[in-house]
């Protein structure tokens, strides 16, 4: 059976492939990782053999020779002052600056990559006719594949997540392909971001007009390493704290975002259990037949994809989803500095 984002991807990119072997459009590329080790390897060889003018790697520490392999194969190096705090945004963004201080002239397109993920050789020209193509298009993404489904119930999961529906989005992941001419009007990635800053960036550049798609197309197999339910707990964490602060961004109406997800985080994730355990406390045990709810929730889901372990983790995700929103909220009311959320 095609996978449900595999469906309906012949709608998107038709004649792209075509159309690339004349595109003009120069394409530079940003690389942001740490201590990926034979992922990192996989990564640069991929993109020293797709057509890009310029890679740059951020490296942010790594200590397990990272830094030599990427020098070794040509590919600039830029290490990340650690004194600052880490952020994904803050490595992309160094990396556009390195690029943009360049000779040569700009390039028209950046393609982020992260170095655990390995490009697929036709995605450049495939994205770059399609952009060339659409000039109302700000970026672009494809499809992301995890490499290893079958290593872990939490690879498989991700592997699900990443198969997202061709045609306009309302937001892209780390691996895309933006242009930067509406990357520079926006101001690039937001810094402050520990997470979630590709889907925030992408409401600032719908903001200004532009439009954002996915492209029928392989673009990057991806190796998520997840394999420990304690790695899988800590990203749906990191997952919630992105969902408060996009949403204290950028949730008012018209956009919502991340309104829905933060709203079904708290309630599976805090209020249920908190009615639950307070009421068999306070007034009755009879209230704990609200945690009947979850088994309830997770058949629902089985139902509907087929899929029960992904159903089981859905629901599941909802606890660490909360506690990583209030660890936003209690941050943000005591003026702490966010600390990045590693799963890795």
């Amino acid at each position: 059976m095609m996978p449900r984002g595999d469906r309906g991807r012949r709608l998107e990119g038709a004649g792209c492939d075509r159309a690339a072997e004349n595109a003009s459009f120069l394409v530079d590329a940003v690389v942001i990782g740490r201590n990926e080790g034979v992922r990192l390897i996989r990564c640069l060889d991929s993109m020293k053999r797709a057509d890009l003018r310029r890679i740059v790697y951020v490296d942010s520490g790594s200590t397990d020779g990272s830094i030599a392999e990427a020098e070794s194969r040509g590919v600039e190096v830029l290490r990340l002052d650690l004194s600052v705090p880490f952020t994904a945004a803050r490595a992309r963004n160094a990396g556009l600056d390195r690029l943009r201080r360049q000779g040569g002239g700009r390039a028209d397109l950046v393609q982020f990559i992260y170095g655990d993920c390995e490009l697929d050789p036709g995605w450049i020209g495939r994205a770059r006719a399609f952009l060339q193509a659409n000039p109302g298009v700000a970026g672009t993404g494809g499809r992301c594949r995890e490499r290893f489904p079958g290593a872990s119930v939490y690879n498989r999961f991700c592997d699900r997540e990443w198969d997202t529906p061709v045609g306009e989005a309302r937001a892209l992941g780390g691996n895309a392909m933006f242009r930067m001419a509406a990357l520079d009007q926006v101001g690039g990635f937001d810094p402050a971001l520990i997470a979630g800053e590709e889907p925030e960036l992408c409401v600032r550049l719908r903001a200004r007009g532009w439009t954002i798609r996915r492209i029928d197309g392989e673009m990057v197999l991806h190796d998520a390493a997840m394999t420990r339910f304690g790695q899988f707990w800590k990203r749906a964490r990191r997952a919630g704290f992105a969902f408060a602060q996009g949403y204290a961004m950028h949730g008012a109406a018209p956009e919502r975002h991340y309104a829905a997800p933060l709203r079904r985080a708290i309630l599976w994730g805090a209020v249920l259990p908190a009615a639950a355990f307070l009421g068999a406390v306070a007034i009755h045990p009879v209230f704990l037949a609200l945690l009947l709810l979850w088994p309830a929730q997770i058949l629902r889901l089985w139902r509907r994809d087929g899929d029960g372990p992904r159903a089981a983790l859905l629901t599941i995700a909802k606890i660490p989803e909360a506690l990583g929103a209030f660890q936003y909220l209690f941050a943000r009311l005591f003026r702490r500095k966010a600390r990045l959320i590693e799963y890795k």
